[in-house]
């Protein structure tokens, strides 16, 4: 058996964001390695290699946004130190829907996770920072899930990302989703404000849950009425706040999960939609707006609906359609 030679990775240096903001520091260097030995990654806090703003941590730190965690040095098999294509670095840059000096809002495709770790070899933000030296600082603003597309802000420096931080949290940047839900909502609109917290199973996946004690964050989604087809809805969702699967959960409370969700949502449902050539969650961050650090300016930019979510809604459609009275 050919053995691989092993490569130093040079040590890095990460800027928390508010979707990582309470883990626990060990979790999330397990998390971001993956492929390492959990004992490696306890030795590390232990002798001081991880260091966050400068000075050691125990493995039971909690994170907060705005720490810069220091990744030390470590050795992999070359063959596990895979780079991102070129042509997913040139369809990235051409996914750019909006770029100044402080910021970038880019289109994000539906399948690849914004970053590295969990047993992702390389995320968005990875291939992203390797296709110009200028983007060699970027960092997530926040987080949108693997199979779901749209606009994702990014900031160039960490002043900005502070910046769009405090915006996020003075509840001063918009976030709508185009979702399409299980079943008929009956009201136009509705809101649903439950808090929720994170729980982590036995394997290891994370899931979200509505609180059942006061431990959970606050969370409230605003749910709008589009278009009502068969057995679904097209709705329109604003994140007033930004929790991990909030969408996703406080639909599913609501009796009307996100079609295509394989954790919180119907099997029934997403079979159907399967076979009308569905092949992933339908959600699509469509909008964002906010003022724009820099000059105070309003910034609105719109993602267009991907193609294949836009096919399922056609086919919807058709079928509305042929079941209308002549």
């Amino acid at each position: 058996m050919i053995e691989h030679p092993l490569k130093k990775e040079a040590a890095r240096h990460i800027h928390i964001t508010g979707a990582d903001a309470g883990r626990r520091i060990d979790n999330y260097l397990l998390g971001y390695f993956g492929k390492i030995p959990r004992t490696r990654v306890y030795q590390m806090l232990r002798k001081g290699e991880v260091r966050i703003n400068k000075g050691r941590i125990k493995q039971g730190y909690r994170l907060v946004a705005g720490d810069c965690i220091r990744i030390p040095p470590i050795y992999r098999a070359a063959a596990e130190s895979r780079h991102p294509p070129d042509g997913l670095k040139h369809r990235l840059v051409n996914a750019i829907l909006y770029e100044d000096a402080e910021l970038m809002v880019l289109n994000k495709p539906a399948g690849l996770a914004v970053h590295g770790g969990s047993g992702h070899d390389y995320g968005l933000i990875e291939a992203l920072r390797l296709t110009d030296p200028a983007y060699a600082g970027l960092e997530l603003a926040h987080r949108l899930d693997k199979d779901t597309s749209g606009c994702l802000l990014l900031a160039k420096q960490m002043l900005a990302l502070r910046r769009l931080h405090d915006l996020m949290r003075a509840g001063e940047i918009t976030k709508i989703y185009l979702a399409l839900l299980a079943g008929q909502l009956a009201k136009r609109q509705y809101q649903v404000s439950s808090a929720l917290q994170k729980n982590r199973l036995r394997s290891g996946e994370r899931v979200v849950a509505v609180a059942v004690a006061e431990s959970g964050k606050p969370a409230l989604t605003r749910f709008i009425r589009e278009r009502i087809y068969s057995d679904s809805t097209l709705v329109r969702a604003e994140l007033v706040t930004g929790r991990t699967h909030q969408i996703r959960v406080h639909g599913a409370e609501s009796g009307h999960p996100v079609i295509g969700d394989m954790k919180y949502g119907w099997r029934d449902i997403n079979q159907r939609y399967k076979a009308k050539g569905l092949k992933r969650l339908f959600l699509h961050a469509e909008s964002l707006a906010l003022r724009l650090p820099a000059n105070g300016k309003t910034l609105s930019i719109r993602a267009p609906l991907p193609a294949d979510l836009a096919q399922v809604l056609a086919e919807l459609d058709h079928e509305s359609k042929r079941k209308m009275p002549l």
